[in-house]
């Protein structure tokens, strides 16, 4: 999901993307303690090794979430399975590299250059002379036109999820030759590295009827290192197979096989032999890790407690034996010993099912990283006591965000480090940490801006007969009905390095600064967004004035006002796996209770949490998360721009699911965007995350977890991390050889056995 074009591009376009996460910036050439960009926290862990030492051949078994709907990427509901499907057998013209960043392609793509700015932007694309169809056709301009036309946003006969970019073409043409195409743009257009990543072949672009309909469940031309030999509903499985025509270093694997299989039964399947590759949650890692302990040196066994290893009595007798000889002899109930021999039966052979269990695991590897994305605690600021500013603010500060990536990510031997951008993370050109903007955890500056909003501990609370709710609480009665079910999985909601160094000498984070001393930005007297379904209107004043003591009374004495207690909805998912953000959800709630704010945490069925809760904005408080972006200008502007009426009179929010937003926000977006000069977009887009910052509708908490078991052999697959994935290089090594593991990071436990307390 960390790959251009296919990846947060279509997460973050599409009009509510349940699976999960702009400016052309360029990869870095190298770090300094100044560059407030720092480094990516994680290496990826692919066990990497040259493609000489990769056996030819082999099937890959890898475990994905869903068959999914339809196999184009710019359709509203294309999935992470569509992502990896089109990376696999689709042109990109860029990829993402280590750092987050998006670098050309070479197999497809020659060069590409902004040749003329004035009076238009023209970008010219030499493509690889041997990039070619599956059909024998040649990548050219037609293919980039007819992709063009069905996504500018003038046909509304494409039923298309996204246009952005595209839409600010104004005509493309051949060039100088067949190699060439010249893209002219109507306006300027500083991600113009995001467009045709993936690109289609005209046959699929080039009508609505192909677009809507023809690319839904087969790609009969493709150019990639594979193609698609089928999809099979029925066995859910998606099968690639190697491409004839492909020009490239051909694919060591002759298949790979993406199986849709539940969380909840990967682990079973690895058993059964029925996977090599898999996402996973922290236990089935634990038990991964068990599997490959240290075995008894004399038998070759792992090493096993009493109940696991065979008793034997005298004369070579069985212990069921000799238990029934003694308790005939001494006059003992017979029926009795046979029920202990039964149950001594049993557990000897619960404890050979776990030895083979164990055995069939001990040939795989748990591999991890950091994923490109990071979860956030979303505060609804369209109504209740979150339409407050203040009060928004006071949740944020009473946050000790350390401690929360601490939770989630230090049992995992991973970097524990909060996310400091709303835009980019640690590694990515555009990260600089702009949390200084709202403040540091204060829980003494959080409990004076409650009491500077009215908020007084311990004050006078109308009993619920008399009809009255705590603010903002109202319990759903479906979630509270699946309270008992197992809580949701924060990696199934992806819509979406602590640096302290903020204001290094680019000027990315002066603003930061500024905005940490006096509270929040108020150029041009605007009011951060605080109103009902509005980004202004709310009350004024960010900080309780100077001075202001805190409530008296107890730390934890609930805050009331007008007779409602301060009670904050807190929706969580009810799905398997969500072990981390009841982990996160329960520590939060921890911290918000030491400043006088109560919750109520309601959990509903996966399926309706997002579309029903987030989307529909019915919560107070709830978690989820966004992938990283190489263009946040373009990606991410959808995601904080100021919600704005719809012709129809409702309220039209985009991605903004926290309904709070600033017209100067949307314009250092819009500034961003058109400006080609690629440190001054930098700039902006960290102008912009310190205002969001300020306005405290979400806060970055940490970067997502990401881990995934492998069979020990298999070769350049893992946890990915930024980078997007060789498929044409993963396979088996040969007899003897050995991949490449990154080493732990510095501040981080060398142990590979994840803790059951963290996931996502």
């Amino acid at each position: 999901m960390s790959h251009v074009g296919v990846g947060p591009r279509a997460v973050m376009r599409s009009v509510a993307f349940l699976t999960a996460g702009v400016l052309a910036v360029p990869a870095l050439a190298g770090c300094t303690s100044e560059d407030p960009a720092g480094k990516p926290l994680a290496e990826q862990d692919v066990a990497a090794a040259a493609r000489a030492r990769i056996a030819d051949g082999g099937t890959l078994r890898w475990a994905v979430d869903s068959v999914p709907d339809t196999l184009n990427a710019f359709q509203s509901d294309a999935d992470a399975t569509t992502t990896r499907v089109a990376q696999a057998v689709l042109p990109s013209m860029y990829r993402m590299d280590e750092t987050g960043s998006p670098v050309r392609n070479p197999d497809y793509l020659e060069s590409a250059e902004v040749v003329d700015t004035e009076p238009k932007q023209v970008v010219v694309y030499k493509l690889n002379q041997q990039a070619v169809w599956s059909d024998g056709r040649e990548i050219g301009a037609a293919d980039f036109a007819a992709q063009w036309r069905a996504l500018s946003g003038k046909d509304s006969a494409y039923w298309t999820a996204r246009n952005a970019g595209y839409d600010r073409i104004q005509k493309i043409e051949r060039g100088a030759n067949d190699l060439e195409v010249k893209v002219t743009f109507s306006r300027p257009y500083a991600d113009w590295k995001a467009l045709f990543s993936p690109l289609y072949p005209k046959d699929v672009m080039g009508t609505p009827d192909a677009f809507n309909d023809g690319a839904r469940r087969s790609l009969e031309v493709t150019a990639g290192p594979f193609a698609v030999k089928k999809v099979d509903t029925k066995s859910d499985q998606v099968v690639l197979t190697g491409n004839p025509r492909w020009w490239g270093e051909p694919a060591k694997l002759d298949k790979i096989v993406l199986r849709a299989v539940p969380r909840d039964e990967r682990v079973s399947e690895l058993v059964a032999g029925e996977l090599d590759l898999a996402e996973i949650d922290p236990e089935t890692a634990d038990e991964v890790t068990l599997a490959g302990a240290p075995r008894d040196p004399a038998t070759g066994t792992p090493l096993m407690g009493p109940e696991g290893s065979p008793a034997r009595g005298p004369q070579g007798r069985s212990a069921a034996e000799a238990l029934r000889s003694w308790a005939v002899a001494n006059g003992s109930d017979e029926d009795a010993a046979e029920e202990e021999i039964l149950a001594r039966e049993e557990r000897r052979e619960a404890a050979a099912k776990e030895r083979r269990r164990q055995k069939a695991l001990s040939g795989f590897e748990v591999r991890k990283s950091l994923e490109a994305a990071y979860t956030q605690l979303a505060l609804n600021g369209s109504d209740g006591p979150l339409a407050d500013e203040r009060v928004r603010r006071a949740v944020a500060r009473a946050l000790d965000r350390e401690k929360l990536a601490e939770a989630v990510l230090k049992p995992l031997g991973l970097p524990a480090e909060p996310v400091g951008s709303h835009l980019a993370l640690s590694g990515q050109p555009a990260y600089a940490d702009g949390s200084g903007a709202l403040g540091q955890q204060n829980a003494k500056e959080a409990r004076a801006l409650l009491a500077d909003a009215g908020w007084v501990s311990g004050g006078p609370v109308k009993k619920a007969d008399e009809g009255e709710k705590a603010a903002g609480a109202e319990k759903d009665e479906k979630g509270d009905k699946d309270e008992k079910k197992s809580d949701g999985d924060d990696g199934t909601y992806i819509v979406g390095e602590d640096n302290k160094n903020g204001g290094s000498g680019d000027g990315g984070n002066d603003d930061a600064k500024d905005d940490a001393k006096d509270g929040a930005d108020r150029e041009s007297g605007e009011k951060l967004s605080s109103g009902k379904n509005t980004a202004q209107g709310g009350a004024p004043g960010a900080y309780a004035p100077k001075g202001t003591a805190a409530p008296a009374g107890s730390v934890t004495a609930p805050l009331a006002k007008d007779g409602k207690a301060l009670t904050l909805r807190f929706v969580l998912p009810s799905g398997p796996g969500s072990e981390a953000l009841r982990t996160v959800a329960d520590r939060i709630t921890d911290m918000l209770k030491e400043i006088g704010i109560g919750t109520e945490i309601t959990k509903v069925p996966d399926e309706s949490y997002f579309k029903d809760h987030i989307a529909a904005g019915e919560y107070d408080l709830a978690l989820y998360s966004w992938p990283a972006s190489a263009f946040p200008a373009t990606d991410a502007r959808p995601i904080y721009a100021k919600p704005v009426p719809a012709a129809d009179g409702s309220l039209n929010v985009a991605q903004n699911y926290t309904r709070v937003g600033t017209d100067q926000v949307d314009q250092l977006f819009d500034r961003a965007m058109t400006t080609l000069d690629q440190k001054e977009a930098r700039d902006l887009l960290r102008k912009a995350d310190s205002r969001i910052w300020a306005a405290a509708g979400s806060i970055p908490l940490y970067q997502r977890p990401q881990l995934t078991v492998a069979r020990e052999n298999l070769a350049n697959a893992g946890a990915f991390g930024f980078e997007t994935p060789v498929y044409e290089d993963m396979g088996y090594l040969k007899k003897g050889a050995q991949g490449s593991r990154p080493s732990a990071p510095a501040g981080t436990s060398a142990s590979s056995s994840p803790s059951s307390s963290s996931g996502s």
